[in-house]
């Protein structure tokens, strides 16, 4: 079974293995951290999974009124610690954003600790900053620098698309994200419309990648000839999320949506193969008729063809029937077969051809 937990209201879930305890949905429970467990909301009640999941944390129990009452000091101590690390960096005159404070007390090697998180543009120079603030927070201080997306990720937000961010929501690791995936995307390539809260790309780019990759590859380019149910037409648009292809017709000009399999299906393919086999058999009225091209006609090749010949002192008399043959053929037919004829009596009568 797992279960889902959150630390602050609309924060990043983390996953735990319930054990023996149910916990409703509301309900505080106690999650293992490396200092120590710490109060959390339980976000998904536990419940049966598919899959074989190992390696959670397990959940440590209901939180007892105690760690209620030190977990509501100790947001009351982050409230103070934010206010007075502000005033102390604007006295300093120091280009610090504090993004996030925690406050540690549960650290074997130390009494109290206040990390202070904060964001700048370059490095800074804050040995003078941490004596006063550990002056004035009567506590051990550790500053830490973060980036960007980092900083999105602490103080959370509302995306473009108008949810909660995902990196706040329930993203582990940031992936790299590229300007290649919005023309893949076919997406414009405006930095206002494909940027998130934190001002770099939006990793929601990632997710529907592989998709339009697999796309581009299977279905036909923009301004292909292709055959549809309605029609011969040229491909002008891919709709990757319908998996369809528009398509103008050549017939009447408009356009249609088609499916992609009815456009570039294997059986199309197949079809268009099996129409051009070499093997196929030939039309029983060509059989007789039709002979494969051979090379230039050698001297070899000439003395076999005499010795075939019926030994006669009297011209053959293939003439005649050839030109019988030829009475009863169409005009199509007859434009087919008469260079090959022409070849074949050259043949007969002794001459090499042209």
């Amino acid at each position: 079974m797992v279960m889902a937990v959150s630390f602050e209201r609309y924060g990043r879930l983390y996953y735990l293995d319930p054990g023996s305890h149910r916990p409703r949905v509301g309900d505080k429970v106690l999650v293992p951290t490396e200092d120590g467990p710490e109060v959390a909301e339980c976000v998904w009640a536990p419940q049966y999974v598919t899959e074989e999941i190992g390696g959670l944390p397990l959940c440590e129990g209901i939180a007892t009124t105690a760690d209620l009452d030190r977990d509501e000091q100790n947001r009351q101590r982050r409230a103070d610690a934010r206010v007075i690390a502000k005033r102390t960096i604007r006295q300093h005159g120091l280009p610090m954003k504090v993004v996030g404070i925690d406050f540690v007390d549960r650290r074997p090697d130390v009494d109290q600790l206040v990390i202070v998180y904060f964001s700048a543009p370059h490095r800074v120079d804050f040995r003078e900053l941490v004596r006063d603030l550990a002056r004035g927070l009567r506590a051990r201080i550790e500053l830490r620098q973060v980036g960007a997306r980092d900083e999105a990720r602490l103080q959370g937000g509302i995306g473009p698309c108008g949810r909660d961010l995902c990196c706040a929501t329930f993203l582990k690791d940031f992936e790299p994200v590229s300007v290649r995936m919005a023309k893949d995307q076919d997406l414009p390539l405006n930095p206002l419309k494909i940027s998130g809260a934190c001002g770099r790309l939006m990793c929601c780019l990632k997710y529907e990648h592989p998709l339009y990759q697999e796309f581009n590859a299977k279905a036909p380019a923009t301004g292909t000839q292709v055959e549809t149910p309605a029609g011969d037409g040229v491909v002008v648009g891919h709709n990757v999320p319908s998996d369809t292809v528009v398509v103008r017709l050549a017939a009447s000009g408009r356009r249609c949506a088609c499916s992609r399999a009815d456009v570039c299906s294997p059986r199309q393919q197949y079809e268009a193969s099996s129409t051009t086999t070499p093997d196929a058999p030939l039309p029983e009225d060509l059989v007789d008729v039709v002979v494969p091209d051979e090379p230039e006609t050698t001297a070899p090749e000439t003395t076999a063809l005499e010795t075939t010949r019926p030994e006669t002192t009297e011209p053959v008399a293939t003439e005649p029937e050839v030109t019988q043959a030829a009475a009863a053929e169409t005009p199509e037919e007859r434009r087919r077969r008469k260079p090959r004829r022409r070849r074949r009596l050259h043949h007969d009568e002794g001459e090499s051809p042209q």
